[in-house]
């Protein structure tokens, strides 16, 4: 049994950056921050998971910057929205943690190389950059996830549920099969 605290509070919505179809079985959600070694790691595995659920699973990432530990983590989230109203999130979320340690140690001007990088148009980066539709959308990922109990990043919820066991490939492939047997039984 899953106690209250536990719950995704905020809902997945059409709005989220989402991989994968909305009538999945499976919703994976991770909180990440972009700066985050752990969420580096993570990374890789997410795109292996949906890679061997295939159509089974949905995922969907959230932003939560930990400013205090990450001083480049708000700045990367901010890029990484911008991309998005630009048509080019997911290119650029796989930017940002594939070359993490090469912008993490060269600092802003390392992490504005994203932008050459995926050869988006700088001027049309900086008017969307200026948008508040950016930092609305940060803070009120930051916010569903304090409402959720999130604490540190990666954290993920399967099915609206916080994911209690480790970060690693057994562990989430075990709670994911978990949540697709429930499924399954569920529509028997």
């Amino acid at each position: 049994m899953q106690d209250d605290d536990s719950e995704l509070e905020a809902p997945v919505t059409a709005e989220d950056h989402s991989e994968g179809s909305a009538q999945a079985p499976v919703t994976l959600v991770e909180y990440g921050d972009y700066q985050c070694p752990y969420c580096a790691k993570a990374y890789a595995l997410v795109r292996a998971l949906i890679q061997r659920y295939g159509d089974d699973l949905q995922y969907v990432f959230r932003n939560f910057p930990l400013q205090e530990l990450h001083p480049l983590a708000l700045p990367a989230a901010e890029i990484a929205e911008t991309a998005g109203l630009l048509g080019d999130f997911w290119p650029m979320h796989a930017w940002l943690y594939e070359n993490q340690s090469r912008w993490v140690h060269g600092g802003t001007n390392a992490l504005l190389s994203s932008i050459e990088a995926l050869d988006l148009d700088a001027a049309r980066f900086q008017q969307a950059l200026r948008k508040a539709e950016v930092t609305t959308r940060i803070r009120n990922d930051v916010e569903g996830g304090v409402q959720s109990g999130v604490h540190g990043t990666p954290t993920f919820f399967i099915n609206g549920w916080l994911h209690e066991g480790g970060n690693d490939a057994e562990s989430l492939s075990e709670a994911i099969d978990a949540a697709l047997e429930a499924s399954r039984q569920a529509s028997r």
